[in-house]
């Protein structure tokens, strides 16, 4: 069931959305070759307590018999792993990774979730590209994110740019409705047909998230039971943030307000 959001509730999610925001913005700053994904991921849980949050994807459960709960405030996905990778000591960030980092916040009863992509260090016009159609995969789909639109004009819109532009999308995950739950309906996917899925009203709370791949759209799950990869081991991106449908255009809460 999709739930609409009144204006006291919209306000708390904010501020778990500006927390998320705020984390991405540091991250930013932080990240660089020779540090560990648990170094990036200490870093963030501690702004998010210092904010008053709770890292929301910490304990979540995997909901696959022997796979155990997800133990790191990030997803920290490098090179060819799309989502879901697994902060580590034993990880070190190198120059010129791509790395795909994922945040749910949860504060005053609500989430904020968002995703980015950063290329550390030296960086090439591939991965530039990649990591920029991604981006704007994001934007291009929220272009209909307009009351009285349905869900599959989002979808559609992402899709067709990212499949314009010679990249592929990952079908088996997708966005999702977010708000006291970290996953609400409706369900979101980065393809399919304009004019179909619910029609988009006012108070609906979204995570829109582009996940891309370079090379064929076959993926695959590592042995920790987390980490999805491309198949071809072909390089990913990853972008996302949480949106409010509105009277007019959507809002974006998980991006700070300059």
């Amino acid at each position: 069931m999709v739930t609409i959001k009144s204006q006291k509730e919209i306000e708390k999610m904010k501020e778990a959305c500006r927390i998320t925001a705020l984390v991405y913005d540091e991250i930013e700053k932080y990240i660089k070759p020779g540090i560990t994904t648990m170094d990036l991921d200490n870093f963030a849980e501690k702004i998010i307590r210092e904010h008053g949050g709770i890292p929301a994807q910490k304990g979540y459960p995997s909901g696959e018999k022997g796979v155990p709960a997800f133990p790191g405030t990030l997803c920290i996905s490098i090179n060819d792993e799309i989502i879901h990778g697994i902060p580590s000591k034993r990880t070190i960030i190198k120059d010129g990774d791509v790395v795909s980092v994922d945040l749910v916040v949860y504060k005053n009863g609500f989430h904020g979730d968002a995703a980015r992509t950063y290329i550390v260090g030296k960086t090439s016009p591939e991965k530039q590209r990649l990591v920029d159609i991604t981006k704007q995969a994001f934007f291009e789909g929220i272009k209909y994110a307009v009351k009285g639109n349905r869900i599959g004009d989002i979808s559609h819109a992402i899709g067709e740019f990212v499949e314009k532009n010679g990249y592929n999308v990952v079908r088996e995950f997708q966005g999702h409705g977010i708000g006291e739950e970290m996953h609400e309906d409706p369900g979101i996917p980065n393809y399919g047909k304009a004019g179909r899925g619910i029609r988009l009203e006012p108070g609906m709370t979204l995570a829109i998230e582009p996940m891309v791949m370079v090379g064929k759209p076959n993926i695959c799950v590592l042995d920790d039971g987390w980490t999805i990869v491309t198949e071809d081991g072909s390089l990913a991106a990853h972008y996302e943030n949480t949106i409010l449908i509105t009277e007019k255009e959507p809002e974006v809460l998980t991006l700070l307000k300059k």
